[in-house]
């Protein structure tokens, strides 16, 4: 092809997809045929410019090989494999899929521009803040600002996200995960069935919202920008960085189906570490954990995963356990049921040294946490699939009555069930996640599967946040508490001894008498006392001491609350079952040296409290 050279073939290694050279490109792709060609177009039009054939000398196994001189500039590519179009699995960036949910892009292929677009990073890194200083927040790019009322310019975009910074840093988020952000196809196709004459290569109906599927995994999605022209690469690597800017970090899913090579997908986690400066990657589905959490590239990213058994985690903590482990225990113990205690204890103090664990009440699949405590069975019958999908165990009470109610004791003890959920997450050792929307109280309406939802049911009600404001205020008091006080984030797991000699254990449990603890079957209550020697400030002086009644039961239990040293007295700092003052005794809040400022906490002048029915009281003592 006139204006093109292929040059020599050469014995140098490259990576797969496009790697600029001097005075041109060299490609490289993995496919099994006969005939493979590289096909180059003018960008936005149907007909190829230009065709290059891989020489067959060049092709080792199974993959093409050719570096090509020349001038690419506003050139797009694909290739065609024994006569089909074949979009480059390496592909940083892909033009036809910029509108979300276009029928027409099912028919279009899909081709990637050859010149990449320069970006200055200017010096910015991955933040690194330790799991134990994590307050971690989840979200989807387009149903996080895409409702009309999110008072957001560029609705259900990465710039959107951009424009909630501010709210994520009021309410204290540090850590914003985000479901999958590459590139992939909404909309659904039917699975082919072998044999079948009726099969039809057209979509269901259906919109993929999450974006659990197979995908392009070095693209970010073209349809998550703003504005007419899409720079999908420039725009969020500038999410990235603004976020970085703000001291935020931002973390990744990224979901595969088990049929991907485990080396192409240690190269997509490295790609997005590398690239995009990401702070972590949550692997989602079927995924080569041990190949990637030995990786020592990735041996100082984020990584997430179900688990991580057997893998080591190095010499720096980076590998998080990441499952509904924490959700089924404490739920079932926020509900009463029995035999609950000893989970609550393992839970509330889990934290091994060898990786994180994130810990979370509610997550997108699944109920939010208002659904948790409005709905006794899932209603997704809004899916067509007559409500046979979604899990059938959620571990959730509706607290009387099924779905929406005005009945007001209804309204006030689900939110004394979300406080009290709040309180359970907040005060555990380990990472806490947040759902977003669950700070108001966002409902699905009882749908635990909206994976096909892009409407209402998935996108967030902002107008919640002023109906719900109790509910808000009330979690950032407890993130910024927990912020202000390392007994409850300590970057160890607490031994449950005395190991400084000072009288008492780092955490100690205690049922309705001080020092006895009760792990009967039947027992619903437990008290667990947090000595504050073992928790330092940044500053170097000791945290405060703590005593956390925990009362599931629906009777009222009266504890017995442990001596402090001399001149001290209990004060309480949280009681769920308050409903004038929500829950809150003082106004948590960081003043400018990251201290907290408390004040109107009732005085306890008896050693004995009588916590009513499910509900939890949180006492320090000054």
């Amino acid at each position: 092809m006139e204006g093109y050279r292929i040059a020599k073939q050469d014995n140098r290694i490259y990576s797969m997809g496009l790697t600029g050279v001097d005075g041109g490109i060299h490609v490289c792709v993995a496919a099994q045929g006969e005939v493979c060609d590289l096909l180059l177009y003018h960008s936005g039009e149907e007909t190829e410019y230009a065709r290059l054939h891989f020489p067959q000398e060049a092709k080792r196994g199974d993959v093409w090989n050719m570096t090509v001189f020349g001038d690419f500039s506003g050139l797009e590519y694909c290739f065609e494999l024994d006569g089909k179009l074949l979009a480059d699995p390496y592909g940083k960036q892909f033009t036809g899929r910029e509108v979300w949910g276009d029928l027409s892009a099912a028919e279009r292929p899909m081709r990637s521009p050859v010149v990449a677009e320069d970006f200055d990073w200017e010096g910015d890194k991955p933040l690194k803040i330790p799991y134990e200083e994590m307050i971690l927040y989840r979200a989807h790019v387009r149903g996080f600002t895409k409702n009309p009322v999110s008072r957001v310019k560029d609705k259900g975009t990465f710039r959107g996200l951009i424009e909630k910074i501010p709210y994520l840093k009021e309410l204290g988020v540090t850590s914003l995960e985000l479901l999958p952000v590459n590139e992939f196809s909404e909309l659904m196709m039917p699975e082919h069935v072998d044999g079948n004459p009726y099969a039809v290569d057209k979509p269901t109906g259906k919109l993929n919202y999450w974006g659990y599927t197979t995908g392009y995994y070095f693209a970010p999605k073209a349809s998550y920008c703003s504005g007419k022209e899409k720079h999908p690469v420039t725009e969020f690597k500038n999410l990235v960085k603004t976020f970085h800017k703000e001291g935020l970090e931002l973390i990744i899913e990224l979901y595969f189906t088990g049929k991907e090579n485990p080396a192409f997908v240690l190269d997509a986690v490295r790609y997005w570490t590398e690239e995009f400066h990401v702070d972590g990657v949550h692997l989602v589905g079927f995924t080569p954990n041990d190949l990637i959490g030995r990786d020592p590239y990735l041996s100082g990213t984020k990584l997430f995963a179900t688990s991580w058994l057997g893998v080591p985690g190095g010499h720096e903590k980076h590998l998080a356990e990441y499952n509904d482990g924490f959700l089924v225990d404490m739920r079932r113990a926020l509900k009463g049921d029995e035999d609950e205690m000893n989970h609550l204890i393992f839970r509330s103090r889990r934290n091994p040294a060898e990786f994180g664990v994130v810990n979370y009440m509610a997550n997108t699949n699944g109920f939010t946490l208002m659904d948790m405590v409005s709905y006794d069975t899932k209603h997704n019958e809004a899916n067509g699939e007559g409500n046979q999908d979604g899990n059938p165990y959620n571990y959730s009470w509706n607290c009387g009555v099924e779905g929406h109610t005005r009945r007001k004791k209804i309204v006030e003890l689900r939110k004394k069930q979300i406080r009290n959920a709040l309180l359970m997450l907040f005060l555990s050792q380990g990472t806490p996640l947040l759902l977003a929307g669950d700070e108001f109280g966002n409902s699905k309406d009882g749908n635990n599967n909206s994976y096909c939802q892009d409407n209402e049911v998935s996108w967030l009600n902002w107008n919640l946040l002023k109906t719900n404001r109790d509910i808000f205020e009330f979690t950032k008091a407890v993130i910024a508490f927990r912020k202000c006080h390392p007994v409850f984030h300590m970057a160890t797991e607490p031994k449950v001894m005395d190991y400084l000699s000072c009288g008492r254990p780092d955490v100690s449990y205690h049922g309705v008498k001080a020092w006895r603890p009760e792990f009967e079957n039947f027992r619903r209550q437990i008290g667990i006392m947090y000595c504050g020697e073992y928790g330092k400030k940044p500053d170097g002086t000791a945290d405060d001491s703590f005593f956390v009644a925990y009362n599931m039961h629906w009777e009222p239990h009266a504890f017995d609350l442990p001596n402090l040293p001399k001149k001290q007295k209990w004060h309480i700092v949280f009681n769920t079952d308050e409903k004038d003052s929500n829950g809150m005794y003082s106004e948590v809040s960081v003043s400018a040296d990251g201290g907290e400022l408390d004040g109107g906490m009732p005085v306890m002048e008896t050693r004995q409290f009588e916590v009513p029915p499910r509900t939890i009281v949180v006492f320090v003592g000054r």
